[in-house]
Formats: structure tokens, sequence, C-alpha cells
């Protein structure tokens, strides 16, 4: 990301301003930081990539304070506005630009603003031509031009694009009044960034002067109002509660226009507000920890602050590449790996899922073919996973080549809005959301990012994003439906998907995580863990050592040597391993445990020989169960599985079996045919099972681990009653 960036510069644009570069190395990471508290009052933006994507996505940093100018928009009028003396120095060169720029209707110069009026849409619009009509875009492309430079690669126009500026593009009416305060554009022009390759782990502080005639920015404070941080809700101010049920209405009304053929897919979304008493710094280091993501940002408008991490790409472009990563298909994580695995599947097989994002893509590359160079649209990633903090997600990656005489902000506005927020067909699925939704969008399904001077362009979508002012956050969230769709399982998905930005709300702290089941059941106890030369011991050991157990490991030999001389270990555990019982003497320690009342708990190889000694058969399976996933029932309620259920997901590694069990000792598990798979003896401390308990395939609901904390906690004591006599 820097590599262009390695020295100081002076080039001329062509509107005739000079620019100074000073690139300075000497800056530490911490700046971010710093930059991170100063956002709560100075306006500016934090553009963060936490995520490592290759041939995708990156981790850095990129952010400023102070700005000498920002651009906002309503409707079809622009302000460009000075924040200070710096400022004030490059509104004469936009002046000029503007007064020649054919969509311009007027241009007005009010006390360190101009005010710029665009002229009204053309009745009859060439589709070809539809990104190059009179908008708002063409000042964003008017003043891109004025900084024009293939000279540096930073500096450039940062911030947020709301959803309505969709009005600018299409022949779309808004059907809802909007606030006083509600804008459609902002962005910052920044004299001053600050870059980290979070990689290399490199910080660099990007300071530019510009002269322009007989002005220079040189030696001028980079200053700005600062307002500080107060979160005060207004006297009386009600907060709109959660509705249940009320995203499962929108579901259903929806589902006619699918019938009627108005609509493939749409994408509605629902506000969720709470109050907020956190600093807006604080509510980004939470989500930023919590959320990692590809579009992490934090904006400070100046009347609110924008908080988000946002998972998908919008547009970016660079040199002539344009790419999009539309994102559709959803499941949440799952406690573990294995879960997640199964998710994973469940996300891949369903039908559901891939038709929404078919949707999506097709839309997708017609939006590029209208720009792009015939037969350059290809579609370089299908269905890929891309993991976050509480969700996966399926993405494909879609690139095209612009043909001559587009550019990126074409680019941008094909592309409006992506239809992993709208729908398709994309204006029809629009016209549907503003006719039902309740509110006005704002920021939601817009996009946040920059456009460099030099023209590449890095946006991602407002998804996941929390506004925060006047002490209240408010959240919008959405889901994609088709004809299939369930309601209550849509609402859902949006109850799931706002679930991290819910989390980072709450106050500073270590960071509520789905915590595996744990006890201390082992603390004090002594447990022999006899090695047959296995391979999974140590993870077996760790296990028990996690329970808080002193946990020895010896080979079989050895373990006799030492019960003979110290019979006062809690508990012996006999461990898989490889072949017979026999070939490990295993009758011998198993006689020496029992002559000397300790408790004993096979796995694998030592049920078998636990089985085995007391006179059961051992038998050859017709196919090994070698690294096989099996769900066995669970027989009896016993301390054993306790708080467990009527079954457990554990994974095999055996290729006999216990043919029968004596009488003896009873069977507590067995698999769906009938396998023996649990046993404990009837009266001696003695239990065993045929799985094995700390393999990855028994992570499913931390079974493995809670097998031996119940045997920690109930086994010791049985054998202490028997050596007493009770």
């Amino acid at each position: 990301m820097l590599a262009s960036e390695q020295e100081d510069k002076v080039y001329h644009t062509p509107s005739g301003v000079t620019v100074h570069r000073r690139l300075h190395k000497d800056t530490s990471p911490v700046v971010i930081e710093q930059l991170v508290e100063r956002l709560d009052h100075d306006k500016g933006a934090l553009f963060s990539s936490g995520m490592e994507y290759t041939g995708r996505y990156t981790r850095w940093d990129v952010g400023f304070v102070n700005p000498p100018l920002e651009v906002v928009s309503r409707e079809r009028t622009v302000a460009i506005r000075a924040l200070n003396r710096r400022g004030a120095i490059l509104l004469p060169v936009l002046q000029r630009c503007l007064d020649h720029e054919p969509a311009v209707a007027e241009v007005r110069n009010e006390q360190e603003q101009l005010t710029v009026i665009i002229r009204p849409k053309p009745a009859v619009i060439i589709e070809e031509e539809r990104t190059k009509q009179p908008s708002v875009f063409s000042v964003i492309r008017a003043i891109q031009k004025a900084f024009y430079s293939e000279e540096d690669t930073f500096l450039g126009l940062y911030g947020a694009f709301g959803y309505d500026l969709i009005f600018q593009f299409e022949s779309l009416e808004p059907l809802k009044p909007r606030p006083e305060d509600h804008v459609d554009m902002h962005l910052f022009l920044p004299d001053e960034i600050f870059v980290v390759d979070r990689k290399t782990n490199q910080a660099f502080r990007i300071a530019y002067d510009f002269v322009i005639g007989e002005k220079s920015t040189e030696g001028l404070p980079r200053e700005g109002t600062s307002k500080p941080h107060a979160p005060k809700r207004p006297d009386g101010q009600n907060i709109p509660a959660y509705r249940k049920g009320y995203y499962a209405s929108l579901v259903r009304q929806a589902m006619p226009s699918f019938y009627q053929g108005d609509l493939f897919e749409v994408v509605p979304s629902q506000v969720i507000c709470r109050p907020c008493d956190l600093k807006p710094s604080e509510v980004f280091k939470n989500l930023n920890r919590m959320n990692p993501s590809p579009y992490g940002f934090f904006i400070y408008l100046g009347n609110q602050h924008l908080v988000g991490a946002s998972p998908e790409m919008y547009v970016r472009v660079v040199g002539r590449q344009l790419e999009t990563c539309p994102i559709s298909g959803t499941i949440k994580r799952g406690n573990n790996a294995l879960e997640d695995a199964e998710n994973i599947k469940q996300l891949l097989n369903s039908a559901k899922d891939e038709a929404e994002l078919t949707m999506c893509t097709d839309v997708d590359r017609n939006d590029k073919s209208r720009i792009c160079v015939p037969g350059s649209v290809q579609v370089i990633g299908r269905r890929e996973i891309e993991r976050y903090s509480r969700l996966f997600h399926t993405v494909d990656h879609i690139v095209g080549e612009l043909a001559p005489g587009f550019d990126a902000l074409d680019a941008f506005m094909t592309h409006m809005w992506a239809v992993t927020v709208t729908g398709a067909p994309k204006l029809e699925a629009m016209r549907w959301l503003e006719a039902h939704e309740e509110t006005p969008r704002g920021w939601y399904g817009g996009a946040i990012g920059w456009l460099n001077f030099n023209g590449n362009m890095n946006t991602g979508l407002t998804l996941r994003t929390v506004k925060l002012a006047n002490g209240i956050a408010e959240m919008r969230v959405g889901a994609t439906l088709l004809h299939a769709s369930d309601p209550e399982a849509e609402e859902e998905e949006t109850l799931v998907k706002v679930a991290a930005l819910m989390r980072a709300l709450e106050a500073p702290g270590e960071e509520e995580k789905g915590q595996t089941y744990r006890t201390r059941s082992g603390e004090g106890k002594r447990v022999l863990l006899v090695d047959h030369e296995d391979s999974f011991v140590h993870t077996l050991a760790n296990y028990f050592k996690q329970t808080g157990a002193d946990v020895l490991t010896v080979r079989s030999e050895a373990a006799r040597r030492m019960i003979a001389e110290d019979p006062s270990y809690d508990l012996i555990v006999l461990s898989p391993g490889p072949g017979k019982p026999e070939r490990f003497q295993m009758d011998e320690t198993i006689a020496l445990c029992l002559s000397r009342h300790l408790p004993i708990f096979g796995i694998c190889l030592g049920f078998q020989g636990l089985a085995e000694y007391f006179g059961a058969r051992l038998d050859v399976l017709p196919k090994p169960a070698h690294g096989e996933k099996s769900v066995i029932r669970i027989l009896k309620n016993d301390t054993l599985f306790a708080g467990m259920g009527e079954s457990m997901t554990v994974g095999r590694y055996h290729s006999l079996y216990v043919r029968n069990l004596p009488p003896s000792l009873i069977l507590l598990a067995e698999t769906a045919d009938g396998i023996p798979m649990a046993f404990r003896h009837r009266q001696l401390p003695v239990y065993a099972v045929q799985f094995h308990p700390e393999s990855v395939l028994s992570l499913a609901d931390d079974g493995g681990m809670r097998l031996i904390d119940n045997l920690l906690m109930h086994l010791p004591k049985h054998a202490q009653d028997l050596k007493m006599g009770t």
C-alpha cells in the first residue's frame, strides 16, 4: 500500500495547483490510537482494514483529523466548505473549475463556502450515458480533475455516501419526508494523512501543502473546530423499541411481489435503537476488537459519528480494473471448529443461499457491462467463504476493465446501490423499499471510503454501522428475501447480524465469548496417564490438566512400577494405542490398580483392555472406524454423561470392538448399529469409553471435556467410598 510513497514530492495539477508532499517515516503506529481519541471531538475519519484475504484484502489504517475542506450534498445542491484558513486558499481554484462545468447551473461564493446548484436531469437518457448526466457526482469529478496527478496515491476525497444518492442517478422519487439535518453525501479533503501498514507495522504521516498563485498553505495551522463529546439525550425523547415480528411482517408483505414476477429478491431493513453513554471512540474500539472487517470505519461529521465494520466491498478501482465482492448467504458461527465446519457445509449446501448470491452476481455483472470493455467482466471467485467473529458469508469476486471514457465515478454510480442491499430487479426493488420501509435509509446501504485524485477508488458498503448522535445509537440491518424465505428465520438473521453492534455499545472490557465448558473438578487430584504409545496422549493429558488436575504421563511398564511404589493416585487413565491390549500387558496394569483400590478410566484400547479383563470378547469391525464421526446413544442416566442429553457426537479410531459385555459391566452408550461405546463396572470404580473424548470430532457442545469433567467430579469420590468400605 505504501510502495509508491517512499519520498517527498512536488508536483503540479491541471488547475495550476502546486502540491508539496512530505513523507514523515518516523511516525509510530500508536498515532492511530491517538487519532481515534481525537475523532470523539474533531472532524475527520479513520478507515481500518482488519482482515487478510489473499488477492482481496490486507490490513491497514488510513486516517486524518481537521481537514481543510468538506463537501456536503443534499438533493441537487452541493456545499464546499472551508474548515480552516488552509481550506479557504483552495476555494478559488475550485470555483474556477466549477464555473466551467456544464452540469453546474450556478456557483455562489458565500463566506468560506461554495454553494453549487446542479442542472436538472435531462428528460431522455441513453442508458450507456446515464453515469454522465448532471448530478452531484459532476462536482466530485470536477474536484478530482482539479487535483489530478499520478504522482500521489493518497490525496483525495474521503467520507460517506448516503443511500439517497440513488435519486441523482435513477428515475426514482422519494416518498417519505427527510429530516432537516439529512444529507446525501459528506466527504472531506484531508491535507495530513496517517497511514499504517499493519502487516509490516510501518507508519507514515503524509503532509500536503498547496501553492495557488501567490497564496500558499505553508505554515498555516492544521486546525479545526473541536466539539467536546457529551452524550445527552434530548429531554422527553423516546427511543423506539424493537418490535418483535415487525421484520417478519415485511417479509410477508414482499411475498406477492415474488409470485407476481415483480421481484426476484429484495433486501428490506429494520432500525434498532439503544441508548449509548460510551464515547464513540470506545464503541469503535469495541467493534474493531470484536468484529475485525475489511471495511472498518470511524467518521465524525460534526453532528454525528458513524462507526462500522462492513464486511462487503462496494466498488474498488485500481488503474483500469474495477472489482466488487457481493455477499449473500449468511450463517452464524459455531462454538468450535467442528460446529463451524458443519455450518459452512450447511451454508454451501443451501439452495436458497446459492440462489441469493447468483442473483446478486448476475445483477453485478450487468452493472459492470454498462461501462466495461466487452468480454472483460469475469467472476474470479465463486461462493467463497469469508469468516467473521459471529458469521460466515458466501462471497463472489467479480472484475472488469473500465472501457475508454469511463472512470471510478462511473463505476461507483453504475453499481448504485449494490443488489446485496436492495434486490433485483434493482430498480423495482428500490421502489418497493421506498414504499415499504418505515423510515429513510440515511447512510445505510450507501458506501464509505475514498476517491483518490489519481483516479483510484476504494469503498465498502455501509453495513454493520452504528450512527451515534445525542446519546442514541441507531443500527439498521436487513436480510435478502426470496419467494422461499421464512419470515421468522429472516427476522432472526437480522438479529444475528446486529449482535456484534449491540455488544460494542457495552462498557469496554473483556469481550464475552462463547465460553467453553470448564470447571475445576480436577483441582487437588493426581492423575497417572498410562501411555500405550498413542498419537493423541498429550491432547488427552491437556484435557485433564484443564480441570486443574496434576497429570503425569508415562509409558505402561514405568507406570506399573510407579503404581506399585505409590498407590495414592486419584485416577489411573489407560490411554488409546495400537494393536491389542495384551501388547502392553494391560491385564497386569489393571490387576495392580484394582489391588490398590485405584479408580480406572479406559479410552479406546483401554476400553477394550478393561472389557477383556472382566470377561468380554474382542472382534474386528467389518470396516475400520478411523477418524470417523458418530452420534452415539446415551442409554443410562449416569454421572459420566451428566447434563449431556440422549446423544453425543464423538470421534472414533478403532478396528477392534467389544462384542459382548459381561454381567459385571453396565452398558452406558452405543452406536446406532449396537457397537458398545461406554460402560462402567457395577461395583468397582471403573469407567471406559471406546471413542476419543479428546478428538476434534468430539468437540460438539464441548462433549469430550464435559465427560472428563464429570469423571473427575464423581469417580474419585466413589473410589474413596470403596476404600472406606462404605
